[in-house]
């Protein structure tokens, strides 16, 4: 059926397997989207307390065209070395541009910050990049408390004490005619969640009878303060994926709108202690005429949903409870 929500996930998309590495003993982890054919990639940072690597060879004016992998990463700055394992293994695959007589694999990478949850000690490195990667396959993608997921949180507004529980999901949307789009989204962040199908409220603030509330309606009350400000424990990062053929600045596009995806389901977003940042990998698989507005459309559509299922697919940890301790009903797939 065109147009269909599938549950697959980013997988669904020809050429592109993932992998997850996860410590559930320190609340960290990282995740590998894996595009060993080549992709065209592109990149757009929203947040304001970005961690990156390598997102200035996403820009369209860039030479570097193609793209091997992406890293999601927890562990603050220091996960960003991760990416040195996903590059060794790739080159040891002989998977890369081939440049003065090198093959140098393309891996850019973001993080977000889990430190504290359980450690600050113990972070992603290479050999975590590298069993993130040992471990990617073209299956169907574990979600919830795992890989870049494991130690995210969300709706911290009145601080982590009140918040729940985050994690890393997927979703994708089959276009018809061979076309496929999909997201895989780590949720870390200060707002709160809600299904944008249907306005309710997913993940907020708890209260001190229990009830999630509305983080919208929260900051934007007259008078509203918290005791302290926001701890900088935040940002959502992700990637979209299709086997469309693009060009870079097409590609970096998809990437801009995916940030819609984010818009729609996490209220507020791209707060100032947010780093949130967008992928976009299109693999050029299939020979289907692409229109772009539908491809975008999709992406936002696979995003929000993404970040709907590893709120509701999380698993409590570090004394923070996931929407399932309070009684919200998992995703039925």
């Amino acid at each position: 059926m065109e147009g269909s929500m599938d549950s697959f996930g980013i997988t669904i998309v020809p050429g592109i397997r993932v992998g997850h590495y996860t410590d559930r003993e320190h609340a960290t982890g990282c995740t590998v989207v894996l595009s060993e054919g080549g992709a065209v990639g592109g990149v757009d940072v929203r947040g304001s307390a970005p961690g990156t690597r390598e997102t200035d060879l996403l820009n369209p004016t860039a030479q570097v065209a193609e793209v091997h992998a992406v890293l999601l990463s927890g562990g603050s700055a220091f996960g960003l070395s991760a990416a040195q394992g996903v590059m060794s293994f790739l080159e040891e695959r002989g998977t890369g541009i081939e440049f003065g007589g090198a093959t140098i694999p393309i891996v850019p990478a973001a993080i977000l910050f889990d430190l504290s949850l359980i450690t600050s000690d113990i972070r992603p490195g290479p050999d975590e990049g590298r069993a993130a990667c040992e471990a990617a396959s073209y299956e169907r993608v574990d979600e919830g408390t795992i890989g870049a997921g494991t130690g995210a949180t969300v709706a911290k507004l009145l601080g982590r004490e009140r918040a729940i529980k985050g994690g890393i999901g997927t979703a994708s949307v089959d276009l018809g005619a061979g076309l496929q789009v999909g997201a895989i989204v780590s949720v870390n962040a200060v707002g709160g969640v809600v299904d944008p199908d249907t306005g309710s409220i997913v993940a907020g603030p708890v209260s001190d009878e229990g009830i999630m509330q509305d983080s919208i309606e929260l900051i934007t009350t007259p008078g509203f303060t918290r005791e302290a400000p926001p701890a900088p424990t935040n940002t959502t990062i992700g990637v979209v994926a299709t086997n469309a053929t693009l060009t870079k600045a097409q590609a970096s596009k998809l990437a801009s709108v995916a940030h819609d995806g984010l818009a729609m389901a996490i209220r507020p977003t791209h707060m100032m202690s947010d780093g949130d940042t967008m992928f976009a990998l299109a693999t050029g698989t299939t020979d289907a005429t692409a229109d772009v507005n539908r491809l975008c459309a999709a992406a936002v559509r696979s995003v929000s949903r993404a970040i709907i299922r590893a709120v509701r697919k999380a698993e409590g940890l570090g004394g923070i409870p996931s929407v399932a301790d309070l009684g919200e009903n998992q995703i039925h797939d």
